[in-house]
């Protein structure tokens, strides 16, 4: 093999929904079992949340000035009795919709080899003599399957019985027979609610006998089989023969099904493939390592060709993911109805870390994904702001999902609602998209302009010192020595009210004179007695070192406003505060925000390490989706999304105005390639590293003058537009 690989196999079909193979267009997702004598494919939907009937915010805004009040006079437990009585409300949960269940006739012989190729998103099943390929249409926005193989004599059925699926779900089915196949309907009612979800299936037969069975249809001795699959979510009743037609529009003038599934697979790869192969991580792994199943290639942590596949599985599990919504806390998948932590968007740490290579590893797509969520938001951020702190402007929620923006989940131990940074966190990462290709969606500055607003009307209060007071103040999900979780002065909260005045100040140049004097009298960080970067800006509020966030770390990653360059001193405390921070549960996406913020301080070793013990912890499934907890402990993607943005990250940094190059490599990683990554100055960048040398490859699109870094000194360089520029320079 000449490279790495991109794709994944396993010798024997998936036991457990958790190791199905992956497929998605950002709608909808399939999770594929992979046997082909008994084909399992469970179809899930980003729609696809059980109804929660009351979502709106605590009308809280006139007990705010009381609560304030009591906060600076020192009562530490105001902030607990800040609530409007409420048992805690979960955001609605993520389930699947069915399984398309294939059942051939008799066992198949030979062993059984499934697979998933990355670059295509096509899942293969193969037995001597049987075949299955699935993938999900991007272009076409359908579950593609095709069966083949000798003759086809198999029972075809849409399934609802899922674990955990409730009793009191309302199925009926249809069951249409054609000239050339049939139709299959399933309707699901979610029990005490209107709403409803349907899916429509239609199986195009060529050859032999197709006729209706229990829940389905039995097909004898056909020549192949093509199901097409789409599901909805709606009120009423769907215009069912409207999808069916729709579904028999995608096989219109094909000669067989075969056919047809290679015209599908055809429109589909032209924009999967275009988006996956933009950039490429190559380390060099050794050709034995690289041809193993991946079960096995994860049991050997330290092999370079295992980074390379989870780097390249996550690109591929992030694209399939991210497209009406960006990824969930289970990217786009679940095989179970009771899906940790209702398998919704956790926004004050885990989204965030998930899209986090969106932008530098040139995935316009995710990005796209995530304006999709936080646009459609605004005007539900904005009943937060107002029924809750009495503000304009827009406050963001600590969890959604994706239907409701409203902050309706929390409770004592979590006051979620008091979490003002969340708005400024989540447009972050359209800044930086913004940054690589030079164009800033008007959206994204009036966004900009509402999460200033809102500090024009929060930050009424001063302390002693004249600076203003952050008050009330959460640092998720953390509560301070010496107080409780609603506080003052979070140094997250300081990050994001900068950030957030200065940037609009930036995009509104009428309104910059008075948003930079507001900014302007924010408190400073903190440096606490351990020499580290204190978690809350405020006197006898303590630091509460283990613990799986890194809150307080935001100025560093990914605002980048502290960082070895400009700011040494407080970088220097950022990163004892890093060196303090324990791993309190071993939650994956501790582990990868501990050293994405390692890797911003250059501190590679500390960030390779911080990787080994999600390499190590035995955090990932056989598919190649992460766990959230060591041993394969809760299905979560957090792990298997960020883990791309942190190799990024070790290799090439960059804002608007400067480029690290190989700022946080580590001695495991001496030669290796990386191409394809954005800039936030609008430059392309390759690197191929080893022998102590390495060449840089800079393809600017526009014009500019930025700092550039890499291990052998600095310089200021010069871009223009258009001009290749190519650098060579030495790696100690």
């Amino acid at each position: 093999m000449s490279g790495p690989v991109h794709g994944t196999w396993e010798p024997r079909p998936a036991a457990r929904w958790e190791d199905a193979f992956l497929s998605g267009n950002g709608r909808h997702g399939a999770m594929v079992f992979g046997d082909p004598d008994d084909e399992r494919v469970v179809v899930n939907h980003h729609a696809l949340v059980r109804p929660v009937e009351d979502t709106a915010p605590p009308r809280l805004a006139a007990e705010l000035p009381g609560l304030q009040d009591r906060l600076l006079a020192g009562d530490s437990e105001a902030a607990e009795r800040f609530t409007d009585g409420r048992e805690l409300r979960w955001v609605g949960a993520f389930h699947p919709a069915f399984q398309v269940r294939v059942r051939r006739d008799g066992p198949g012989t030979g062993g059984c080899r499934r697979s998933v190729e990355f670059a295509t998103g096509v899942v293969r099943s193969v037995r001597t003599g049987r075949t299955s390929e699935v993938f999900v249409s991007r272009a076409d926005d359908v579950i593609v399957q095709y069966v083949g193989g000798g003759p086809v004599t198999a029972t075809v059925t849409l399934d609802p019985r899922l674990p955990g699926a409730p009793g009191a779900l309302a199925v009926g089915r249809g069951t249409v027979l054609s000239s050339d196949g049939a139709l299959l309907t399933l309707r699901a009612r979610y029990p005490g609610s209107d709403l409803s979800y349907t899916g429509v299936t239609r199986a195009v037969v060529a050859g032999g006998r197709t006729s209706v069975g229990p829940g389905g249809i039995e097909v004898e001795g056909a020549e192949g089989l093509l199901l097409l699959t789409r599901v909805r979510r709606h009120t009423g009743d769907l215009d069912v023969p409207a999808e069916a037609a729709s579904l028999r529009a995608l096989t219109a003038g094909a000669e067989a099904p075969l056919d047809a599934y290679a015209r599908l697979l055809a429109r589909h790869e032209r924009l999967h493939r275009t988006a996956y192969e933009r950039v490429v991580l190559d380390l060099g792994g050794s050709p034995a390592d690289r041809a193993l199943p991946g079960g096995e290639l994860l049991s050997k942590a330290t092999s370079p060709a295992l980074v390379e596949r989870l780097f390249a599985a996550g690109r591929y599990h992030l694209l399939s993911a991210s497209g009406m919504l960006p990824p969930r806390l289970v990217g786009l998948w679940t095989g179970d109805w009771n899906t940790a932590w209702s398998g919704a968007f956790t926004t004050n740490a885990n989204l965030n870390l998930q899209v986090a290579s969106a932008a530098a590893a040139a995935l316009p797509e995710v990005t796209e994904a995530h304006s999709a969520l936080v646009y459609g938001q605004l005007a539900d951020w904005r009943d937060n702001a107002r029924v809750i702190f009495g503000a304009r402007g827009v406050v963001a929620p600590s969890h959604t999902d994706g239907v409701s923006g409203h902050t309706y989940h929390f409770q004592r131990a979590y006051p979620l609602h008091l979490w003002t940074a969340g708005a400024g966190w989540l447009l972050h990462p359209l800044l930086e998209a913004a940054g690589t290709t030079g164009v800033t969606d008007a959206r994204l500055t009036d966004a900009l302009a509402e999460v200033a607003l809102f500090y024009e009307d929060f930050l009424t209060r001063t302390g002693p010192d004249g600076r203003l007071v952050i008050v009330p103040s959460y640092s998720p999900e953390n509560r301070p020595v010496g107080g409780s979780w609603g506080a003052l002065n979070a140094t997250m909260d300081i990050a994001a009210a900068r950030h957030a005045l200065t940037t609009a100040a930036d995009h509104h140049p009428a309104h910059a004179s008075r948003l930079r004097a507001l900014a302007g009298r924010l408190p400073g960080y903190r440096i606490n007695e351990d020499g580290a970067l204190a978690e809350w800006a405020w006197p006898g509020l303590g630091d509460r070192y283990v613990h799986r966030h890194l809150s307080h770390l935001y100025p560093v990653w990914p605002l980048g406003e502290i960082n070895p360059y400009d700011t040494p001193g407080l970088a220097r405390a950022a990163h004892r505060a890093l060196e303090l921070r324990g791993a309190e549960n071993d939650s994956a996406h501790g582990h990868l925000h501990h050293a994405l913020v390692a890797a911003r301080l250059r501190d590679g070793e500390r960030a390779a390490a911080a990787l080994g013990r999600v390499l190590g912890g035995d955090f990932f499934h056989v598919s190649l989706m992460s766990a959230h907890y060591p041993g394969r402990d809760v299905y979560n993607a957090d792990a298997a999304h960020a883990l791309p943005a942190l190799l990024v990250e070790m290799l090439v940094q960059s804002t608007p105005d400067r480029l690290v190059l190989l700022p946080a490599l580590p001695a495991a990683h001496r030669a290796g390639e990386l191409r394809g990554i954005r800039t936030g100055f609008g430059a392309e960048v390759d690197l191929v590293w080893g022998e102590g040398t390495c060449t840089a490859t800079i393809r600017p699109s526009r014009t500019a003058r930025i700092d550039l870094r890499r291990p052998d000194g600095a310089e200021a360089l010069t871009l223009v537009g258009g001009e290749e520029r190519v650098l060579r320079f030495s790696v100690r």
